[in-house]
């Protein structure tokens, strides 16, 4: 091969390849400046709308890389890559390991769901997935519970995150009811006055909503009366139980009773 001909040769490669391979070039350099920018600004509107600082990062950089990736396969597709088979290969790949992580990806997903929409966040109240506790922990994939009793639950954020869950931290107050019970004879006016007396006289219970005090139920040992009463939400358990108390006490004073189960056997003898 002449020198000429080998000339001819490179001048040709480098007439149909250098604009292909300058224009790659220059749309690399600005893609990767685009790409920076856009995790700029995605950051930004993160900061915004006050998303967890445990997924930010996450967010971030799983948005950079496939702008990175998309910027590649763009790159090599201008430079005459056949770019099908590559695609081929990465959608056989991402389905296999989406089979093989498809619980974990569940999880991570509902993670993701819990820490932008904030259903519930650190020491909240909630009850879920037949557990009752507060919120100790929000993972990317798991959600921590403490109980009452302090025991540690590891609930998985897929489920979670896609059922039915109760957060009794998310609104200030709440309401709480008693079913008090007097005997059959009893003075139904007074017990209902006593009640409200004690009700009034715990600052804890809020004044609105008033206090609702009915007879309910004419049961078989009992004439129950249903109490509702509206407290702070932090208050819940402490005025419950202490109003047991006191209803169990100063009946007693009032001389009212608070029945309980009975049979009565009536024996003939001829």
């Amino acid at each position: 091969m002449t020198k000429e001909e080998i000339f001819d040769q490179l001048s040709s490669i480098v007439l149909t390849y250098g604009p292909k391979i300058v224009g790659a070039i220059l749309v690399w350099i600005v893609g990767w400046w685009v790409i920076k920018l856009l995790n700029v600004g995605f950051g930004k509107m993160l900061d915004r709308r006050q998303i967890d600082e445990n997924i930010k990062p996450l967010l971030k950089g799983t948005t950079s890389a496939l702008l990175k990736v998309l910027l590649t396969i763009s790159v090599l597709s201008m430079m005459g890559v056949a770019m099908t088979s590559f695609v081929a290969v990465l959608g056989a790949m991402g389905l296999a390991v989406g089979l093989a992580l498809s619980g974990t990806l569940q999880n991570f997903a509902g993670g993701v769901i819990i820490l932008v929409l904030k259903p519930f966040k650190v020491g909240h109240l909630i009850e879920a997935q037949g557990f009752l506790g507060v919120v100790h922990e929000i993972q990317v994939f798991n959600t921590v519970l403490k109980t009452p009793n302090n025991k540690t639950v590891i609930i998985p954020n897929g489920g979670l995150s896609t059922s039915a869950m109760t957060n009794y931290s998310l609104e200030k107050t709440m309401r709480v009811d008693w079913t008090i019970g007097i005997a059959y004879g009893d003075d139904s006016r007074k017990a209902a006055a006593v009640i409200q007396r004690l009700c009034d006289e715990d600052g804890r219970i809020l004044k609105d909503p008033p206090v609702m005090i009915a007879v309910a139920e004419l049961a078989d040992s009992a004439v129950n009366f249903t109490v509702r009463a509206w407290v702070k939400t932090e208050d819940y358990w402490s005025v419950f139980f202490d109003m047991n108390k006191k209803v169990y006490e100063v009946f007693d004073l009032e001389g009212l009773n608070i029945p309980f189960p009975q049979m009565d056997v009536h024996v003939h003898n001829p």
